[in-house]
């Protein structure tokens, strides 16, 4: 479970007395605690700052907490934020009401304080495993139709690889065969030169083996394509085994070439690769390569919303480095882009649960965090964001070359 501080409480009651018990007392276990007087005031903090969970007074002027829940639900932004109701009946009417209208639990007053804290603790660790697990089945799937791509792909590729070999023998028979009746026959018959000036023959005969050459290299490019799907593919991983780090990036980044190229509203983005000499890395391959996906990801999409609004002109650049550290024992991968920058206050929570300076319906607040944890607790490694604003982000990521046990 993650530490209070990592999340914030929105307390929405008119009764100073009832707010100050309760800010005290969350205050006090290390939560971070807003207060909303009535509904409508609920309804706006709730929409701006998105608070992990909701303690809503039921018995309120204006809009009462039913409303004010009805109103949370219905918004999109705010709709997933765990309410619970508080309030000092025991109507069992009013408490299937609630739970009707989307809460997720009830709070009887007088408040009983290890009881509050039980019950936020526990909706804050079912919202958590919630997320997770949708995150961790949208990676799933996404590795499941990678390799389901990569398998129908790979066997007709395969076959139009293995038969260009013998196509290009052919045609370079058919061609010499060719070459032998022109240099044989003096007086051609008409109707053969004829025939031959309408399809081009001189063209066709300098054009056809460049042509197969260039259907051999297409065909390369698609099994080197395929090659790198069936590796990202590997997120099902249940030991440590060795692998090679570049070929991981080199994996993600084709999954993501599309969103490199040139769009309506950006220049291309430039990837430069500094690859250094470095062994292979004892690791979960999959889990690897699904933290390069969220960097990778995360620097795309800061590229693109500074050059939407209007926040950088010049070029736009990734770069991708790899080197061992100085004590020999670990690998050090760096992911930095020439972005706008991250505020040093993000900074400080940017690896948190939930946390995201996205905009609504692109981010969840757990890409980093997962991360984080893949890194840091199943590869006893390193991971940390360096960034000045104006002048780009840094991810650093250090892994051992060796784990130094099988637990995660």
């Amino acid at each position: 479970m993650s530490s209070p501080i990592n999340n914030s409480i929105l307390i929405v009651d008119d009764i100073p007395t009832n707010i100050k018990v309760l800010f005290d007392l969350l205050n006090q276990a290390g939560f971070r605690v807003s207060v909303a007087k009535n509904g409508q005031s609920a309804l706006a903090k709730a929409k701006e700052a998105l608070p992990n969970l909701i303690l809503l007074d039921v018995m309120m002027p204006g809009i009462d907490g039913f409303e004010t829940c009805r109103q949370l639900k219905a918004n999109p932004k705010t709709k997933d934020i765990p309410v619970i109701f508080m309030t000092a009946r025991t109507d069992t009417v009013d408490k299937v009401k609630g739970l009707q209208l989307g809460a997720v639990d009830y709070i009887t007053k007088p408040i009983q304080h290890e009881e509050v804290l039980a019950r936020i603790n526990v909706h804050l660790e079912l919202r958590r495993t919630q997320l997770r697990l949708a995150q961790e089945e949208k990676m799933s799937s996404l590795g499941q139709l990678v390799a389901g791509i990569a398998h129908e792909i790979n066997n007709p590729v395969n076959f139009v690889y293995g038969n260009l070999i013998h196509a290009q023998n052919y045609i370079t028979d058919l061609l010499n065969l060719i070459k032998l009746y022109e240099d044989h026959t003096i007086n051609a018959i008409p109707e053969i030169q004829k025939f031959s000036q309408e399809i081009e023959l001189e063209f066709i005969k300098k054009d056809l083996p460049h042509l197969l050459s260039s259907l051999a290299m297409g065909t390369e490019r698609v099994e080197k394509i395929v090659r790198s799907l069936r590796l990202f593919s590997r997120l099902e991983d249940a030991e440590f085994q060795l692998f090679n780090i570049h070929e991981g990036i080199d994996s993600t980044l084709i999954i993501l070439s599309h969103r490199l190229k040139a769009a309506p509203t950006r220049p291309i983005i430039n990837v430069i690769k500094e690859y250094g000499d470095i062994p292979l890395v004892e690791c979960y391959a999959g889990k690897l390569n699904q933290v390069f996906m969220n960097l990778l990801s995360n620097a795309i999409d800061a590229l693109e919303e500074a050059v939407i609004n209007a926040e950088i002109t010049h070029e736009l650049t990734i770069w991708i480095r790899t080197a061992v550290t100085d004590d020999k024992k670990s690998i050090l991968v760096e992911i930095a882009d020439n972005g706008v920058g991250i505020p040093p206050e993000v900074q400080q929570t940017i690896f948190e649960q939930f946390f995201t300076t996205k905009p609504l319906g692109k981010g969840t607040g757990l890409g980093l965090a997962i991360a984080h944890e893949i890194i840091v607790e199943k590869h006893n490694g390193t991971l940390q964001v360096k960034s000045t604003p104006g002048e780009g982000a840094q991810f650093l990521i250090t892994i051992p070359i060796q784990q130094v046990s099988d637990e995660c």
